[in-house]
């Protein structure tokens, strides 16, 4: 069976199959696509079928796992947390040495976060990777829900926009993808800076915040700025 160090809950299954389904992607980007507008731009005429979808990534009796690796040696994972009354999606990081995985981000009810910032969420998707999840728009859309960033460049929606064309049947890509970055993920976009050599930022709900009581240790930060950061 799967496991995760010092993950608790399951039983985790590898989640890899879904990857292929345009659908899974409306549905994993959910909670960044806020209001009607967006959901119909993202779902159209599909939501029955995403919505069965969901109840089949959200049963108690599997967890899909999508696992991404860096070329640090880190690995983040992806985890459908389904416990009944307390489902999400749980973004872990791992390596090796580590006797268990520390939580970048939370995607639920409860959220934390942002885990990362946009040249992050860039540097992980273009990061080569000979195992687990390969394919770099692949990486971008299942990593999307962890960004939170008050400074986008200019031109952000021409990756996202390239990943969703490739990946989905969303008729303007285009669109959702300027709604996905005008939300992000739960939280307030975060403003982020290097500090004793750790890429952190200002978000009160956020683990990669050292104001923050429940914040990574130092070491931490700095280890996994390196990491996503390629």
């Amino acid at each position: 069976m799967l496991k995760i160090p010092g993950y608790e809950g399951g039983p985790l299954v590898r989640g890899a199959a879904y990857l292929d389904d345009p659908l899974f992607w409306p549905v994993h980007l959910g909670t960044c696509l806020r209001g009607e507008h967006a959901q119909r731009a993202a779902f159209g005429a599909d939501w029955d079928a995403a919505m069965e979808l969901y109840r089949v990534l959200s049963a108690e009796s599997e967890w899909p796992v999508f696992s991404v690796s860096l070329l640090s040696g880190h690995i983040i994972h992806v985890v459908y947390r389904n416990i009944e009354g307390d489902q999400g999606v749980d973004y872990l990081i791992h390596h090796p040495v580590w006797s268990a995985a520390e939580t970048l981000a939370v995607d639920d009810g409860h959220f934390m976060g942002p885990g990362m910032a946009w040249p992050e969420l860039l540097s992980v998707a273009r990061q080569s990777a000979t195992e687990d999840v390969e394919d770099p728009d692949t990486r971008l859309l299942l990593l999307f829900p962890t960004l939170g960033d008050a400074h986008l460049p200019d031109d952000a929606t021409v990756p996202l926009t390239t990943a969703l064309t490739a990946l989905t049947s969303i008729e303007e890509p285009a669109e959702v993808a300027s709604m996905l970055l005008e939300n992000q993920g739960q939280w307030n976009p975060a403003r982020w800076r290097l500090a004793g050599g750790a890429c952190i930022n200002d978000g009160g709900h956020s683990y990669r915040n050292p104001g923050n009581v429940f914040a990574l240790p130092e070491g931490r930060l700095r280890e996994i700025s390196d990491a996503l950061n390629g």
